[in-house]
């Protein structure tokens, strides 16, 4: 098993706060989520303005697009036809609650990550992702530069998300600020220093210790 938060305070130390996720309300992000699936964020980017432009991203207005509008301003994120269905459904389900993320939260309880993963599109790292940032719960991201960095270090059998996060321990003390935090902290190291192996092995975590992390 693996207690991560040996990696976090180093990585905080040497990069200090991140101040993720880059939006200005928690319905961007939930929008944010669906369309930065397989691909990068400037595509999101311009497909967010596209929708703020014509929206506000009000997610009743957005509700009211028909399905080949919808597409038109999402399609710079690419797979803009499943991503419309996802978004839609996605959308519709916090409709029925006003948006109201505590209701939400107190409805479904434990249930909520498995309720967000029965939503066309939803897989395990939006559904966490919402988690952490939609609902103010901790919980660990496992994306794709987080297993690369774990591979890099030297952890084996790592190369799906749920391995990955099945593996991670989480102390009671860790919230979801530091949830918040920590992803944008593996993200933007990932960014800079994960493009191959030897430019990680020449980063400030290239001769980090792995044992600090492992739980016998």
């Amino acid at each position: 098993m693996i207690n991560p938060i040996p990696l976090y305070q180093e990585m905080y130390r040497q990069m200090g706060p991140q101040y993720w996720w880059p939006a200005d309300s928690k319905m961007e992000i939930v929008i944010g989520a669906i369309l930065v699936q397989n691909t990068n964020w400037n595509n999101v980017d311009m497909a967010l303005t596209n929708l703020r432009d014509e929206t506000d991203l009000d997610i009743k207005q957005i509700l009211k697009l028909s399905v080949e509008r919808l597409q038109s301003l999402i399609r710079p994120s690419g797979f803009y036809v499943n991503k419309s269905r996802s978004l839609r459904a996605v959308l519709a389900w916090f409709d029925q609650f006003d948006c109201d993320f505590d209701k939400m939260s107190a409805e479904y309880g434990n249930g909520l990550r498995k309720t967000m993963l029965a939503l066309p599109g939803v897989g395990e790292e939006t559904a966490d992702s919402l988690l952490v940032y939609v609902f103010d719960r901790p919980a660990f991201i496992a994306d794709k530069y987080t297993r690369t960095l774990f591979t890099y270090m030297g952890f084996r059998g790592l190369k799906t998300y749920s391995k990955l996060q099945k593996r991670i321990i989480l102390p009671e003390s860790f919230t979801y600020q530091d949830a918040q935090e920590f992803h944008g902290l593996l993200d933007e190291f990932g960014k800079k220093y994960l493009k191959d192996k030897q430019q990680f092995k020449d980063s400030f975590l290239g001769d980090f210790d792995k044992k600090l992390l492992t739980i016998n």
